[in-house]
């Protein structure tokens, strides 16, 4: 199985701390915030890892985390993403180096408290399909919703005015290989862009996508200024990818 991090965008909503540098480079208070995500599928025994970035600040990426071995990695690939196209976009840039397998894909931003070993052990024995991981929010409205009904998912809604759940699905989607055929398969939304909710709601109308609920704290660091500082404090206080 392999890992995608999902690290490009202008970084907008964190402007102007974005104006010279990606916003995953940002610090979360001892490290930039694309070391979350990156020991985040190391401690989920993902080896194989590729960064897909873009914009001016994307060499930065190689200055700062090299081959991985800071890590504990052989080697980390890198892929550049042109423009602003969506998660969807971006993920199609990995299919190369997928080459057929499982893959976990986690945005660049995402912070969580433990670990994911447990989930990415139910997806690896999982016939096909896709998983992603929800957590209980107060402000659902800002994220993708997840339906539910008994033991699947029935739908899920893009930030949604009236949310009929407060399950909110977090940056970190796996997916068997059929991945890459959807997105090709999809058209932009009114905002331009290839959505990954589109991908997964694809694989809900096919009967093929599982949940699991995250363990422990989660956070989108890279959702505004408030934001980054209160990730910051979570880990201050107590840590983060834990094992």
């Amino acid at each position: 199985m392999k890992g995608i991090i999902l690290a490009g965008g202008l970084g907008t909503r964190l402007s102007p701390l974005t104006k010279i540098t990606n916003k995953h480079l940002l610090p979360i208070y001892d490290k930039p915030m694309i070391y979350y995500p990156l020991q985040t599928l190391v401690n989920a025994g993902i080896e194989d890892i590729m960064v897909v970035t873009g914009g001016n600040n994307a060499g930065d990426f190689l200055k700062l985390l090299g081959n991985g071995k800071e890590f504990g990695l052989k080697w980390l690939r890198y892929a550049y993403q042109e423009g602003e196209g969506g998660i969807a976009d971006a993920l199609s840039l990995a299919e190369h180096f997928a080459e057929g397998e499982k893959i976990l894909v986690m945005l660049g931003d995402n912070v969580i408290e433990k670990n994911i070993i447990d989930p990415v052990r139910k997806f690896k024995e999982q016939d096909g399909g896709a998983k992603i991981l929800l957590k209980e929010v107060d402000n659902p409205r800002d994220y993708g919703v997840a339906v539910l009904e008994r033991d699947r998912v029935a739908m899920i809604i893009e930030k949604p005015e009236v949310p009929p759940t407060n399950y909110a699905v977090i940056g970190i989607y796996m997916y068997d290989a059929r991945v890459f055929d959807m997105v090709r398969n999809l058209a932009p939304s009114a905002r331009g862009e290839l959505e990954i909710t589109d991908v997964n709601n694809m694989y809900i109308k096919t009967g093929d996508m599982t949940y699991d609920f995250l363990d422990g704290w989660w956070a989108d660091a890279g959702s505004s200024i408030d934001g980054c500082f209160q990730v910051s404090q979570r880990v201050a206080e107590g840590g983060a990818n834990k094992v």
